[in-house]
């Protein structure tokens, strides 16, 4: 019934695009006739707001893959480097908050590991909304950035890398997982969040035995939902594991595991001698880097969901 509901909505969506193109077109034809230069002013906003309209359905269309309606896990990994790539993975973050902010997505801090002099050295969201996953899958890659260095007295030029991973939360799909294939941790928060949280040992940390993959949670007050919650991530990373050992059937949510490098990034992020951030895999370029910086990254995402699209 839901997908059905959807289905009608997107259906209603575009018949009443159609009328209103139609009525616009009425309009233009009315305007021949008329000396009223009111109706091309009031036929130009309608224009307007149309294409506006009609660009927010186009691109419903590139969520081509299962997964893309979901919610999405996204984390972020600093490379070699140290303080710069752990500032870096920081950038990152702050960029994703305020393009999830644009997007009026729901954003849920799961893990964060702070870096000892600056930055990050570990982050995990869950960020909730209408394709989330669809979105997100685009960022999915090597981000490199290339600036002079503030933690460079001589003010050197350096190159920074940080790995983003976006998996879809997979509620809806079974995941059996035993307590013989798990440990269970507890341990102290780290970090800000207050006595309580710091002094009861209410953060998680799960290790699967067979895939090697462990998952910690220590956001919240409570060890119950520090537990849920990393119970949902293991349970999406698992998805993640098998579905790549099953090729054929979840082609989503594998990708090309890459080091965290030169020669290896989907994008570029050059802050100096020039401002460019170029996504490597479509070709698309912007110079206004303090906006891409502020979450306008739209440009390079509905470009990737374009390409894979097109692709499908």
């Amino acid at each position: 019934m839901k997908e059905r509901d959807d289905y009608k909505k997107e259906l209603d969506n575009w018949k009443a695009l159609n009328t209103r193109a139609e009525d616009v077109v009425a309009g233009i034809e009315l305007a021949k006739f008329g000396e009223d230069s009111g109706i091309l002013k009031e036929i130009a906003e309608q224009l307007i707001q149309l294409r506006k309209e009609l660009r927010t359905e186009e691109l419903k269309l590139y969520f081509v893959d299962d997964y893309d309606t979901h919610n999405a896990f996204l984390s972020i990994h600093p490379g070699a480097g140290g303080t710069e790539s752990q500032d870096w993975a920081s950038m990152l973050l702050r960029m994703y908050n305020r393009w999830t902010e644009r997007k009026g997505f729901a954003v849920e801090m799961v893990d964060y590991q702070p870096g000892e002099e600056a930055g990050l050295k570990d982050v995990t969201l869950l960020v909730s909304g209408p394709n989330a996953y669809g979105f997100l899958k685009s960022e999915k890659g090597v981000h490199r950035l290339v600036r002079i260095s503030p933690f460079d007295s001589n003010k050197r030029r350096h190159t920074s890398f940080a790995s983003v991973d976006v998996m879809p939360e997979v509620d809806d799909v079974e995941v059996n997982i035993a307590d013989e294939e798990i440990r269970i941790d507890t341990y102290r928060a780290s970090g800000a969040g207050g006595q309580h949280v710091n002094r009861t040992e209410s953060a998680i940390r799960l290790t699967h035995y067979a895939s090697g993959i462990v998952v910690t949670c220590q956001t919240e007050r409570s060890q119950m939902k520090n537990k849920a919650m990393a119970f949902k991530v293991l349970k999406a990373r698992l998805y993640k594991y098998y579905g790549e050992k099953r090729k054929e059937e979840m082609k989503i949510v594998q990708g090309e595991k890459k080091d965290i490098e030169w020669g290896s990034q989907i994008r570029s992020y050059v802050f100096q001698p020039y401002r460019l951030v170029k996504d490597n895999r479509t070709g698309v370029e912007v110079t206004n880097t303090i906006a891409v910086m502020d979450g306008d990254i739209d440009i390079f995402i509905e470009e990737f969901l374009r390409t894979n699209a097109s692709k499908k």
